[in-house]
């Protein structure tokens, strides 16, 4: 399978960010974006921590201020990671944040448009070795604006698509390709679209987002149709999901979306729970909550199962590295395919979490 979605991947340009680089044949690239105020040095720094311990591979900042851009130098100083500067209105923070060191910048056609002022940052970004995301998004493209035939709901892909290649040619009138795209829509259905007519345009890599992700309940799904939809057909090589609330839990469930198509290898454990139905008889959501828990500090890759019956549990067991099948007073604990215990249900996950450190002691290289 994961052979199968490489091979299918689009071929991109392959642009530096930093120590990463995007398109080529690279892997697809998580990142993601700090929502404490950047000016805010120890705050940033913190939550940045925070996000990398979680698998971000770049750092997005918004730079609204000139307070902002002026802690940049030092942020890039102390962060592993490239350091992505977000530029919306003014194009003097974008001339900042490359002065300052920042790996890319994003630049929105949609509020800097001033060709003459898009040439000084392309100059300054073509010294300092700075890529530029060219981002537009579908709130910035204001249909009244335009004049056109079908000004509407459903021409807001070609509005995007026209607004983005009008943008892009600046950069290749000026001879400068060290450029992202992104289009990203409200919704999974108008972003699906216009991607894969960007995809069809043009060969820088494209960065997929949905910007109205909302909930982690509701953001996760929209953003796992319209990214995993894009990734499945082999567009996208670098992805944000956008959740309201802790950039850490975005960060997870873009790796989860990346590790569902086999586009990365895993990161930590994956826990497989049965949907539960009437044969259900051990208290399985307590259970597999527990177990949620404990795996939380865990950074090996590793298939955990928690099944609550005797139908599919036992080929579930079989197939994952560890695994508890749960019956009537009792549950059957398996590790590499194996029973390896028969305990009451009062000590199921006790045990399960016990055969989960064997494994992980027995994979590791001896010395480590």
């Amino acid at each position: 399978m994961a052979d199968k979605i490489k091979m299918a991947r689009r071929t991109t340009k392959a642009v530096p960010v930093g120590n990463v680089t995007l398109g080529g044949n690279g892997p697809v690239i998580v990142q993601s974006m700090t929502n404490v105020p950047t000016h805010d040095l120890d705050r940033t720094l913190e939550q940045i921590d925070q996000m990398i311990e979680a698998g971000c591979e770049m750092v997005r900042l918004a730079v609204p201020t000139a307070r902002d851009t002026a802690v940049l130098g030092e942020i890039v100083r102390q962060v592993p990671i490239p350091v992505i500067a977000d530029v919306h209105f003014h194009y003097a923070r974008a001339l900042e944040a490359i002065q300052a060191g920042v790996s890319k910048i994003r630049l929105n056609p949609g509020n800097i448009n001033d060709r003459k002022q898009v040439e000084e940052v392309i100059a300054a970004a073509r010294e300092h070795g700075t890529a530029i995301r060219v981002g537009v998004n579908q709130g910035s493209i204001r249909v009244r604006d335009k004049q056109h035939t079908r000004a509407g709901e459903d021409d807001i892909e070609v509005l995007m698509v026209e607004k983005l290649r009008e943008y892009v040619r600046i950069f290749q009138d000026n001879d400068f390709h060290n450029l992202v795209l992104s289009a990203k829509c409200h919704d999974a259905a108008h972003g699906i679209a216009v991607n894969r007519t960007i995809s069809e345009q043009f060969d820088y890599p494209l960065h997929l987002g949905v910007t109205h992700a909302g909930t982690i309940e509701t953001g996760s799904i929209r953003s796992a149709v319209g990214l995993g939809t894009l990734l499945a057909e082999g567009i996208g090589d670098t992805i944000r999901v956008s959740l309201a609330g802790d950039p850490a839990v975005e960060i997870g469930v873009a790796w989860e979306i990346l590790n569902t198509l086999a586009l990365r290898p895993r990161r930590g454990p994956e826990l497989i729970a049965c949907p539960t139905c009437g044969r259900t008889e051990i208290a399985l959501l307590e259970m597999t909550e527990q177990v949620s828990r404990a795996l939380a500090g865990i950074k090996e890759p590793l298939t955990v199962a928690v099944m609550g019956c005797v139908v599919n549990g036992p080929g579930e067991a079989a197939d994952a590295d560890v695994a508890l099948c749960g019956g009537r007073d009792k549950a059957v604990i398996y590790r590499s395919g194996r029973k390896v215990a028969t305990v009451a249900s009062s000590q199921a996950v006790e045990s399960l979490l016990e055969q989960v450190k064997i494994f992980i002691d027995n994979r590791m290289p001896h010395g480590q």
